[in-house]
C-alpha cells in the first residue's frame, strides 16, 4: 500500500496545483487550447519518439494489448446494447472504456513501473486510439445511417440508395483512420519504432533537447488535467456521470483482470494494463459526444467526475495489481 501511495501522491499533488492555478485565474479557460497544444504537439511527441526509438520491435509484446482491447469491447457492447443500440449508447460505451492513457497514464506508469511499464503502455497507445476510435466511428456511422433511413421511411420518402450509404460510411471511416494515424500521439510512436529498426542513435545535440522536452511532459500534462477540472462542471447529469465513472474506473478494470487471469496473462504487462484500465475517461470521448450531438452533458460531467474518483479507484486497482501473477 505504501508503494501505491508513493506512486499516486505526486500525481494528485500536480493535479491539485493545476486545479489551484485554474481556480485563482493564473491559467484561464480561454488558454486551455494553447496549453493543450504545447503538451500534446510538442512535449508528448518528444517523449514518445525518444522512448520508442530505443525499443526494438521484437521487444514489444502485443498479447497484453489484444487482451486489453478485448476487455474494452466486452464492456463497450454491454453498455451499447443496454442503452438501446443508438448513438447515445455508442458514446456512453466509449466513455465506459476509453482511458486517459496519455495525460495520467504515462506519468503514473512511469512512476510505478519505470521504463518496462512505459514500453508496455506505449505499445497500447500505438494502436489504442486507432483501433478503438475507428471502430466506434464505424458503429456510430451505422447507427446514423439507420436513423436517417428510418426517418426517411417515416416521412414517406425513399431512403438513400445502399451504394450512397456505403460510400458515405467508407469515406467517414477512411477519414477516421487517417486522423488516427496522422496524430501527434500514434505518429511519433510509429516513427520512433521505425527509427529504432535502423540501429542508429540520435545525435546528442538532438537527443538532449528531446530528453528535456520529454521530461517536461508528465508534470505539464498533470497540471493541465487540474486546470481542466477547475473549468469543468459535474453538477449537470450527475447520476449518469456517476454511473459512467463507475463503469470506467471499476467495471472496466475488473473485466480486464478476469479475462487476463483466464488467458494466463502475468508479470508487469498484466499489472500495467490493469492500472491503465482503471484510469479516468479520456477527453476524446467528449469530442465524439459533440460530433454526434448526444450525451454531451453526461460525458462532460463523467470526464471530470471519473478523474476525481480515480484518486481512490486507481489506488484500489494498483493495490489489487500487486497480487496479480508475476
Amino acid at each position: 500500500m505504501l508503494a501505491v501511495f508513493h506512486a499516486l501522491s505526486p500525481i494528485v499533488l500536480l493535479i491539485a496545483v493545476g486545479y489551484l492555478a485554474g481556480r485563482v485565474g493564473w491559467v484561464k479557460a480561454t488558454s486551455l487550447g494553447d496549453f493543450s497544444n504545447i503538451v500534446f504537439c510538442v512535449l508528448a511527441p518528444a517523449l514518445l519518439f525518444r522512448t520508442m526509438s530505443k525499443v526494438h520491435i521484437a521487444q514489444l509484446d502485443f498479447r497484453p494489448v489484444a487482451i486489453y482491447l478485448s476487455a474494452m469491447w466486452v464492456v463497450f457492447f454491454a453498455v451499447f446494447l443496454r442503452q438501446g443500440r443508438n448513438r447515445r449508447g455508442a458514446v456512453m460505451g466509449l466513455a465506459s472504456t476509453f482511458s486517459n492513457t496519455l495525460m495520467i497514464g504515462v506519468p503514473l506508469v512511469n512512476i510505478a513501473f519505470g521504463d518496462a511499464g512505459l514500453v508496455t503502455l506505449f505499445a497500447l497507445i500505438s494502436v489504442h486510439s486507432f483501433i478503438m476510435l475507428t471502430m466506434v466511428t464505424i458503429v456510430l456511422e451505422f447507427v446514423v445511417v439507420n436513423e436517417q433511413s428510418a426517418a426517411a421511411v417515416a416521412a414517406g420518402a425513399l431512403p438513400p440508395s445502399g451504394v450512397a450509404r456505403w460510400h458515405h460510411l467508407l469515406r467517414t471511416v477512411g477519414k477516421a483512420m487517417k486522423g488516427s494515424i496522422l496524430h501527434p500521439i500514434p505518429l511519433p510512436i510509429l516513427c520512433g519504432i521505425a527509427f529504432g529498426l535502423t540501429g542508429w542513435s540520435l545525435p546528442k545535440m538532438i537527443d538532449e533537447p528531446m530528453r528535456i522536452l520529454g521530461s517536461a511532459f508528465s508534470p505539464m500534462a498533470l497540471v493541465l488535467v487540474g486546470v481542466t477540472l477547475a473549468s469543468s462542471s459535474i453538477a449537470s447529469g450527475i447520476k449518469a456521470a456517476f454511473m459512467l465513472s463507475v463503469m470506467k474506473n471499476l467495471v472496466h478494470p475488473a473485466v480486464f483482470i478476469v479475462i487476463g487471469l483466464l488467458l494466463g496473462l502475468n508479470g508487469v504487462p498484466f499489472k500495467v494494463m490493469a492500472v491503465v484500465a482503471s484510469l479516468p475517461i479520456g477527453a476524446n470521448v467528449y469530442l465524439f459526444a459533440v460530433r454526434y450531438r448526444t450525451a454531451e452533458t453526461e460525458v462532460t460531467g463523467s470526464v471530470a467526475l471519473s478523474t476525481v474518483m480515480g484518486v481512490v479507484t486507481t489506488a484500489l486497482t494498483m493495490s489489487i495489481a500487486q497480487w496479480l501473477p508475476e
